[in-house]
């Protein structure tokens, strides 16, 4: 898969036929350094077993996901997420170890595909605006909920141990939202959803989620 140049001084742990697996890891300035293992597949799949504390459960990850477990609270995992090499820690997207992922078809049409952006509510006890994810139904259904919350405070926010005493983000990090196609976009049509079955539900009786049952029905 990797030449011996291409791996030397990369701590490696294991190699397969079709894989490599190397120490990785990412910084978070509230959590601090998240270990972890990344193996590296010829189809290009990339799978991450974090090993932020002994027994982490979380053994198959993605570079996406591993990103938002170590909080870091960015979209820039091929940066976020470093190697060792000769001791010094490396970004991904500095090394060799990504051209099978960027070769791949499955990624190469990356940009052409939809996500929904991260979305942000305000706190009605500190004002400060809380970073919400939305890659799944179920994050979905966390944002939707708490955005019909009129009285939505820190301390409501189930996936995190959120307080009012804890720093909003960044301007520089809620800038970026998530999207495919530009980090930074301010909403475009491969971010911004109207309604679709992941982020609405048949037991709310919002309007966006009753326009799109009755559209669905039609």
């Amino acid at each position: 898969m990797f030449s011996e140049e291409e791996l030397q001084d990369i701590s490696v742990l294991q190699r397969g036929d079709d894989y490599v697996e190397v120490v990785c890891g990412c910084t978070s300035r509230r959590h601090g350094d998240a270990g972890a293992r990344l193996r590296i597949f010829n189809s290009g799949e990339l799978k991450i077993a974090c090993e932020c504390y002994p027994g982490c459960p979380e053994d198959n990850l993605t570079p996406f996901a591993f990103e938002k477990h170590a909080g870091k609270e960015t979209c820039r995992w091929k940066n976020n997420i470093w190697i060792f090499i000769d001791g010094y820690k490396v970004p991904l997207i500095k090394t060799a170890l990504l051209k099978f992922y960027n070769m791949s078809p499955k990624h190469a049409k990356r940009s052409h595909k939809f996500v929904h952006r991260d979305e942000f509510i305000k706190c009605t006890k500190c004002d400060k605006r809380r970073r919400f994810y939305r890659r799944s139904k179920k994050e979905c259904r966390i944002y939707h909920d708490a955005l019909a919350n009129a009285n939505f405070k820190c301390s409501d926010i189930p996936f995190d141990k959120f307080s009012c005493d804890d720093a909003e983000e960044r301007a520089s990090r809620s800038a970026c939202k998530g999207c495919l196609r530009s980090p930074t976009c301010g909403g475009c049509t491969s971010c911004v959803c109207f309604g679709c079955e992941v982020c609405c539900f048949s037991d709310c009786d919002c309007q966006t989620c009753i326009d799109f049952r009755k559209n669905t029905k039609a």
